[in-house]
């Protein structure tokens, strides 16, 4: 009776913990997570279906490339996965790049909407004139911002889909200032604009300093990583030496390598990375 009695506090004391905990948003699947990643890669016309399907055709040419060269079944297994990997590699490394290019063109482009609202123009033709005039990275999604505000009409559902389309935090800051100023109105709505600009191009420049300093720790990882791969792929030339991989005690090697280097690698990038602003107006 006394061990279902504490069993009963101890329960009710975790449950009225909990309550004060904030809520945690846990990341949904992989794939629940591409057509983001394909938003922020600029790629919002490409379907989840044809990201999966080109990297299961990049995974079984891999594998079967490297089966037929080298007839060792732990290896081609691996060289499959890494091919595999590849699509999402690639998405990645591009959404990293148009993050870094827009960052540094925010600040041109807030300059920009902060003139036209000095000047006199609403809101909305502010906006859509950055589809004209604004910098080449973001001219796409302003323009048609403007041009889903000329058919709708709504405000609101327009800055929305700009959002969808810049899928940048600072997109979202920009945006949600500029709803506000819309709804309650926004005398400082020039002041604003221009002080986030200067603070844009101090964290542009401060980022781009570390950055340059994190390049050659990051480039050692990726080199520490391919360089055993890439002797393995070489002497998959060799019959004699890459038959041994097909053994049991072989395979074990293979797959505790691949296991030590991802482990490795991701640790070393985790450790050298710079802390990067999440979408939390999104």
């Amino acid at each position: 009776m006394g061990a279902l009695v504490g069993l009963g506090v101890g329960v009710g004391l975790l449950l009225v913990w909990s309550s004060f905990q904030p809520p945690v948003v846990r990341p949904g699947r992989r794939q629940a997570r591409l057509p983001d990643l394909l938003g922020r890669a600029g790629l919002d016309g490409i379907a989840v279906r044809t990201v999966v399907a080109a990297s299961a055709v990049c995974a079984v040419t891999a594998g079967l490339a490297v089966l037929a060269t080298a007839g060792a079944w732990p290896v081609s297994l691996v060289f499959a996965l890494i091919g595999g990997y590849l699509p999402f590699a690639a998405l990645q490394g591009r959404a990293r790049r148009r993050q870094r290019d827009v960052a540094e063109v925010w600040p041109e482009a807030v300059d920009n909407l902060a003139s036209a609202v000095r000047a006199g123009m609403s809101l909305p033709e502010a906006l859509g004139a950055l589809g004209t005039r604004g910098p080449a990275a973001l001219r796409p999604a302003f323009a048609a911002f403007a041009l889903d505000y000329q058919v709708s009409g709504r405000f609101p559902d327009a800055l929305d889909r700009l959002k969808d389309r810049l899928a940048d935090p600072v997109g979202d800051r920009v945006v949600e200032a500029l709803r506000i100023a819309r709804e309650v109105g926004g005398g400082d709505l020039g002041r604003l604009l221009r002080n986030l600009s200067s603070f844009l191009r101090q964290d542009a420049r401060t980022r781009s300093e570390l950055e340059s300093r994190q390049a050659w720790t990051v480039s050692g990882a990726r080199l520490a990583v391919a360089a055993p791969w890439l002797v393995l792929l070489m002497l998959s030339f060799q019959p004699d030496v890459i038959a041994r991989y097909s053994s049991p005690g072989g395979a074990v090697v293979i797959f505790g390598g691949a296991a030590c280097c991802l482990v490795a690698y991701r640790l070393m990038i985790r450790i050298g990375r710079l802390p990067s602003e999440r979408r939390v107006l999104a």
